[in-house]
């Protein structure tokens, strides 16, 4: 198990390297390919390559039970009054509270990983040679923590949700569906 100083690092040390050119799609399910790159922790010059994929299910709209029915728990009760009005705004303006869910799967059936001996930065440079070249529009490249390397694709399968999300928005909203 993880310490949260342990999961705090790799999501401050992990980059994406190289981005896909998508994003994750509105109306279908999305499959990203990545090769994440770790320095082994306890070997100088051996750094981890593991590629895989990852899939993002379409993002579902996520409404409240009742129009607007926000429960309001924890506020004090100049704030709680506060907050009412404004719902109460919302709720005669006909308002629609909306929240759009992301789901993704790592198929780990798929997931190779190689150690080279080499340094980190040849190989970075190496794998971001390789995708100029291949022009794959769905590959990530991701340089993470070793040891917590699936915090590394979570950061990068939230880097990718925060990306999307404006896209799929519209795409809602343009159907009538937000």
């Amino acid at each position: 198990m993880r310490s949260l100083d342990d999961i705090q690092y790799a999501v401050e040390t992990t980059k994406v390297l190289h981005e896909p050119d998508r994003r994750i799609k509105t109306f279908g399910e999305t499959r990203f390919e990545f090769q994440l790159i770790t320095e082994l922790m306890d070997e100088v010059g051996l750094v981890r390559i593991r590629s895989g994929e990852i899939e993002a299910a379409r993002p579902l709209i996520l409404r409240p039970t009742a129009p607007l029915d926000v429960e309001l728990d924890g506020f004090d009760d100049s704030m709680r009054a506060h907050l009412e009005k404004m719902l109460d705004q919302l709720r005669a303006s006909g308002g629609n509270l909306a929240f759009l869910q992301y789901g993704f799967t790592i198929r780990r059936q798929n997931l190779r990983e190689q150690i080279v001996k080499e340094s980190l930065e040849s190989v970075k440079e190496r794998a971001l040679d390789a995708v100029r070249i291949s022009g794959n529009p769905s590959l990530a490249i991701i340089e993470g923590v070793d040891d917590a390397w699936e915090i590394s694709l979570l950061k990068f399968s939230f880097d990718m949700i925060l990306s999307s999300h404006g896209i799929n928005a519209f795409d809602f909203k343009r159907r009538g569906l937000l």
